[in-house]
C-alpha cells in the first residue's frame, strides 16, 4: 500500500545460506584435517588447546562469532564510509612491520606480541577489496580516464609493493586476482591477455635459448597488430596510435625478456629460486626445496579413490609432509579422504565463489558488486595457487588454503572478508 512502511523480509530470505553452509563445511572440515595432521605427535584430543586444532577450535568460534556480530549488529553501509582511513591504517602498518619485524624463514611479515602474533598482509585483502569497490563504485568512473586509472593502480600498487618488500610473495600473488575484478568493471581484455603473456615470455626465458621468446613476443604482436588495423577505423590518427601501441608493446615485452634472468638471480630470494626451478625441471632437488611437493604428491597418490580414512594416513601420521597442518593441508584430504575427498572440498570452494559472483551480479548497489568480485577474486587465488602447489603445478610459496589451513590470522581474516558481503548482501534483499 502507497505510504506504508517496507516489510523486513526475515533472514531466511536475506541471508544466502549457501555461501554459509560452505564456509561452515570448510571451516569444521578443515579443523579435523588439522588434528588428523598432527595426532601423532601432539594431542590426544582434538579440543586440546595446548595444540594445533585446539587453537584452531578457539579461533573458530571466535570467527563465527565476528561474523556474527558483522552480518546482524553492524551497519553493513559503515563500510564504505571507513573504506579509506582503514586502508590507510593498514596501508602504514604494511610498511611499518618491514623495519620491526623478526625474520621468519626470510619473511619480515609479522608483529608479535607475546604468543599472539598479527599479519598485516592478511587485513589487507579487506582493506584493499573496500577501497577498491569505493573507488570503482564512485558515479562517473572511468578507468579510460587516466586519474581514475591511476588512483586504482595506487590502491593495489602501493599495498602490493609494501607485501613484496616484506617478501611475501605469495600474499602478493594474491593482488593479481583484482585484475579480474578491473575486467569485470570495464578493463580491457587485453590486459589481461598481456599479463598471460608476460608469464609466458618470463617461463619462455628461464626454460630455453633466448631467440625462442623473441620469436614468440614478435609473432604475438604482428598479429595483434594486423588484427588491430582490421578492427580500427580508417582514420589515419588511429592507425598512428595503434602502431605507437604495438611497438610500446614490443618493446616492454623485450625489456621483460632480457631482464627476466637478472630479476631472477637478484630480485628473488635462493630459496624462491631453488623452488622455480624445481618447478620448471631445471633442477631435481627431492630431499631439499622438492622434498615438500614430492611427500604431498606421494600423500595424495597414496589416498586413491576412497582414501585411507579418517586419521588412517601413513604420511599424515608420521609427519612426512612438512607444514602439513598449514601450506600443505590438502594433501591430508588427499590421503584420508582420497579423490572423493578433494572433490567435494574444491567443490565446496566453487559453490561457494559461484554464490558469491551470481549475489554480486543480482546487487543493485555498485559496491557490493564490486566488493563481492573482489572476496570472490581472493578465494580464487588463494584455491588455485594453494592446491597447485600441493600438487607440482605452482612453485611453493607459502600460502593457506582459505578457511581450511591451521592459522588464527588468516581464519579471521576469510571470516571477515565473506561477512561484510553476507552483510551488504543482507541489506540489498532485507526490505522490498
Amino acid at each position: 500500500m502507497k505510504g506504508s512502511a517496507p516489510y523486513d523480509r526475515g533472514l531466511l530470505q536475506t541471508i544466502d545460506w549457501w555461501i554459509v553452509g560452505c564456509y561452515l563445511l570448510l571451516v569444521l572440515f578443515g579443523w579435523m584435517n588439522i588434528y588428523a595432521s598432527v595426532h601423532g605427535s601432539e594431542p590426544s584430543s582434538i579440543f586440546d588447546p595446548a595444540f594445533r586444532s585446539g587453537k584452531q577450535f578457539i579461533w573458530l568460534l571466535a570467527s563465527v562469532g565476528v561474523g556474527a556480530v558483522i552480518v546482524f549488529f553492524v551497519n553493513p553501509r559503515i563500510w564504505e564510509v571507513i573504506s579509506s582511513p582503514l586502508f590507510l591504517l593498514v596501508l602504514a602498518l604494511l610498511f611499518i612491520v618491514i623495519f620491526v619485524a623478526r625474520d621468519i624463514k626470510g619473511s619480515r611479515s609479522w608483529f608479535t606480541f607475546g604468543p599472539v602474533s598479527f599479519q598485516p598482509a592478511e587485513v589487507s585483502k579487506i582493506t584493499t577489496s573496500l577501497m577498491l569497490a569505493a573507488v570503482l563504485s564512485v558515479q562517473d568512473f572511468s578507468l579510460s580516464r587516466r586519474k581514475d586509472l591511476l588512483m586504482v593502480l595506487a590502491v593495489l600498487g602501493l599495498p602490493m609493493i609494501a607485501i613484496l618488500c616484506e617478501k611475501e610473495t605469495g600474499s602478493m600473488l594474491v593482488y593479481t586476482g583484482y585484475l579480474f575484478v578491473l575486467y569485470r568493471e570495464g578493463m580491457s581484455g587485453w590486459v589481461l591477455f598481456a599479463a598471460g603473456l608476460a608469464i609466458l615470455l618470463f617461463i619462455l626465458t628461464l626454460v630455453a635459448p633466448l631467440y625462442v621468446p623473441i620469436i614468440v613476443l614478435a609473432v604475438v604482436m604482428a598479429v595483434y597488430h594486423v588484427a588491430g588495423l582490421q578492427s580500427w577505423a580508417s582514420a589515419t590518427h588511429n592507425r598512428r596510435r595503434h602502431l605507437r601501441i604495438t611497438l610500446g608493446g614490443l618493446a616492454l615485452g623485450l625489456l621483460l625478456i632480457f631482464s627476466s634472468g637478472y630479476a631472477f638471480e637478484h630480485v628473488l630470494q635462493d630459496h624462491q629460486r631453488k623452488r622455480v626451478e624445481v618447478l620448471l625441471g631445471l633442477t631435481e632437488d627431492p630431499s631439499g626445496v622438492g622434498y615438500n611437493v614430492r611427500q604431498a604428491k606421494i600423500a595424495i597418490g597414496s589416498g586413491g579413490f576412497f582414501g585411507k580414512g579418517y586419521l588412517g594416513g601413513t604420511q599424515t601420521t608420521y609427519g612426512f609432509v612438512p607444514e602439513q597442518s598449514t601450506d600443505f593441508i590438502f594433501c591430508t584430504v588427499g590421503e584420508e579422504w582420497g579423490f572423493l575427498g578433494c572433490l567435494f572440498v574444491i567443490a565446496l570452494y566453487c559453490l561457494m565463489i559461484f554464490r558469491i559472483v551470481k549475489d554480486s551480479e543480482e546487487s543493485r548497489e555498485a559496491f557490493t558488486r564490486i566488493y563481492g568480485y573482489c572476496v570472490a577474486a581472493c578465494l580464487f587465488m588463494h584455491l588455485i595457487i594453494n592446491i597447485g602447489m600441493t600438487v607440482g603445478l605452482m612453485p611453493v610459496i607459502g600460502i593457506p588454503l582459505p578457511l581450511f589451513s591451521y592459522g588464527g590470522s588468516s581464519l579471521l581474516t576469510f571470516t571477515v572478508l565473506i561477512s561484510i558481503f553476507l552483510a551488504l548482501n543482507r541489506q540489498e534483499k532485507k526490505y522490498f
